[in-house]
Order: structure tokens, then sequence, then C-alpha cells
């Protein structure tokens, strides 16, 4: 399997294409990343250093991968946060090109726009674009519980609203959709919930709820969600999957009380998660 992976990236740490590729590579996926923007690390930090690339750099490399005829072995796109509408234009560019060279080909977005408690973080005018323009584009996407509110313009309390607003979300377009950091009235405290809805049906992932917040967990799991969606063709396969591993990855960086990801540390959660977490239908 080839993915062409448009992302962020750092030198230290786990955010982005730091993130990503990583955990492809490690189950057997060429990847083919191209960065948007290059930092010292995240800027969760509140201090950095690097830069942001033009969004024409997109295109650049993406024609130069087509310029070795390569593009009709590309299995998939997967994008995460867009750092402004013109670097997101260059990434639904970039996705055409590779559909027109192979029509099977499918786009995984992750439409990062913000969370509970941190409400909207990226620059604006990019929660409109990816609400307008991303995700409609996409087969796959990959909301938490305040970006599906956003999208969809549906307040989640419930698993029904959750399921209501996954209706509104495919009836843009996505035929598979992963929403995690769910908390609904049903979830209990010391729980966390993932949801994936495809063509296979509704499930619903719950694991313990772990004290930390770390960047970067959900570039891991949408890279991997979208890894065994491909491979299996089932949303509940894929949720059990990359749900485990996601779980055993920050259960093993929370155990060490470290601030970045232990990615390759634990990389073992990877390949065969340490607790495997079994989907309920819903």
């Amino acid at each position: 399997m080839n993915l062409l992976s448009i992302q962020s990236h750092v030198a230290y740490g786990h955010v982005g294409n730091s993130s990503a590729v990583f955990p492809l590579q490690r189950l057997g996926v060429e990847v083919w990343p191209i960065h948007t923007v290059q930092f010292s690390n995240h800027t969760g930090y509140g201090a950095w250093r690097g830069q942001v690339f033009e969004a024409s750099l997109i295109g650049e490399l993406v024609e130069g991968i087509e310029d070795r005829g390569r593009l009709v072995a590309c299995d998939g796109v997967l994008s995460g946060y867009m750092g402004s509408a013109e670097t997101g234009a260059a990434i639904l560019n970039a996705v055409g090109r590779v559909r027109v060279a192979n029509p099977r080909a499918d786009y995984c977005c992750d439409p990062v726009i913000g969370d509970v408690g941190r409400g909207v973080f990226v620059r604006p005018g990019i929660p409109e674009f990816m609400r307008d323009a991303a995700v409609p584009a996409a087969d796959i996407v990959t909301p938490n519980q305040f970006e599906l509110e956003f999208l969809t313009g549906h307040t989640v309390v419930s698993q029904t609203d959750v399921l209501a607003a996954c209706e509104r979300l495919h009836a843009k377009g996505p035929k598979v959709i992963l929403v995690t950091s769910v908390l609904t009235d049903e979830t209990p405290v010391a729980s966390i919930d993932l949801v994936a809805s495809g063509p296979d049906g509704r499930f619903l992932l719950r694991t313990p709820r772990l004290d930390v917040s770390l960047n970067g967990a959900g570039d891991a799991i949408a890279a991997l969600f979208f890894l065994h969606l491909k491979r299996t063709g089932s949303a509940a396969a894929a949720l059990r999957a990359a749900g485990s591993s996601v779980y055993g990855l920050l259960r093993r960086t929370f155990e060490a009380s470290s601030k970045e990801l232990l990615m390759v540390e634990a990389q073992d959660e990877l390949v065969q998660p340490s607790t495997v977490f079994e989907p309920l239908k819903l």
C-alpha cells in the first residue's frame, strides 16, 4: 500500500506527519510524506522555530511524483491540520490529481478545527473550509466530538445525537466516519468512547479514560484507522485495531509521565496491542 500524507512536521516530538508516518511504516505501508510546515516542536509548547511552507510546494511535490509515473500506485491521501485555506485548496488539488491517476484511491481528512474546552484553535476561515470543501471531498473523515458538532450543526449529548450527527455528515459526502473523544450522557465517568459509522454499520468502542492530553494522538488514530479500513474494508475492524493501538500507546506514555507520545518505545502497541477492545454495534 502507498499513501500520500500531507501534514505538518516537527523535528522533536510526534504531531502531524511525525505522528502518522512511522505507525503506517511500522505496519508495512509505503508513505510519501509532504510537509506543510517544519517546526522544531509542536506549538503547544508556546515557543517554536521553523517555517510554514508555501501552499504551492504541495503541488510541486505532487507533480514531481507524477513525473515519476507513480501517482497511479497511490492508494490514498491523508491530511490533517491545514494552516491556511490556500494550503487546503492545494491539498484538495492533490487529491484530485491522485484520483485521476487512480480512481480507486481514497481521501481521508482529519478535519482539525478545535476541541472541547479549547474551542476553535485554527486560523479564521479554516473551519468553514473544512465544512464546505474538505469534508465533502473526503471518503473518510475523523472528527472529534467538538468538530462533529461544528461540521453538522448538531449538538451531541447522547449516543443518539452522535448517530444523528453522523447521518448529517454522511449526507455531505463521506462514506466512513470515525468520531474521537466522545463523551455523552451514556459514557461512564472513567471511560471515553470512539464511534465509527460506515457501510457495515455503526459501532462504539469504549476504553478507560486516561488523565492525559497529548498532542498527536488524533493524528495517529486517523492514520491507523485509514490504514486498517483500507486493508479490511470494515469500519468495525478498523475501529477495533486503531482504537486498541492508540489506547496502548497513550497508556504507555501516561505511565512514563512523558509529555510526548512514546511512538518508538511503544511501537509494539501498533502491531499487537496489549489490550484489545471489542466494538459494540449500535
